[in-house]
């Protein structure tokens, strides 16, 4: 079956209720899930981790976006951008730019943030440049998807999104449904472009 890497990056747990929805998306798309978190960074440049974390996915290897389809990509938002953690991890996968190893592959991104203009369009465009320069196909949710216009709280074109407020309120219905029509939209080109397909069109 075609495996969709979810890569995402947490502190407080809303960034990780997204992944979980892109996840049941991806697998209504007819893919299988592959979820998996980065490491945090330190100021201690050398500051070792575990290898394996205390609790949740375990952390993602390069081998991650070789063996998977595709990718769908999540950060909470640092200013308008993806958070460090995550960044650092593309940092180091100029390997995979030289070989071409994610080039025609689909990708999405996706995010949460506490203030509803707190940058989540520029954050989910910081998360594209990297899978541009990686040659992937990038997927969105166009307003086809009735929920796009009638939400009043996360969801964009650009990718899924939560807006947390200051109480770190829970992903409201229409959060979970855009996540989920993002994973399901990825899912779905995967399959597409998966090699033996029968489908015709994209």
């Amino acid at each position: 079956m075609v495996e969709i890497l979810v890569l995402y990056y947490s502190r407080k747990g809303a960034t990780a209720e997204l992944a979980r929805q892109v996840c049941r998306g991806v697998e209504l798309g007819g893919a299988q899930a592959r979820l998996r978190t980065v490491p945090p960074v330190s100021a201690a440049s050398e500051q070792s981790v575990p290898d394996v974390p205390e609790r949740g996915p375990p952390y993602a290897a390069h081998s991650d976006l070789t063996e998977c389809a595709g990718l769908i990509v999540g950060s909470p938002t640092r200013f308008g951008n993806m958070a460090a953690p995550l960044k650092y991890f593309f940092d180091g996968t100029s390997a995979l730019w030289l070989s071409g190893g994610l080039a025609g592959k689909p990708a999405g991104v996706f995010t949460s943030t506490q203030t509803m203009h707190g940058g989540q369009e520029t954050t989910l465009v910081s998360m594209m440049m990297p899978l541009l320069h990686h040659g992937m196909y990038l997927v969105g949710i166009p307003y086809t998807e009735p929920v796009l216009s009638s939400t009043r709280s996360g969801g964009s074109p650009y990718g899924a999104s939560h807006v947390a407020g200051l109480s770190a309120a829970a992903l409201t219905e229409d959060e979970q449904h855009l996540a989920r029509v993002l994973g399901r939209r990825v899912a779905d080109l995967a399959v597409r472009l998966a090699p033996g397909s029968t489908a015709t069109s994209v």
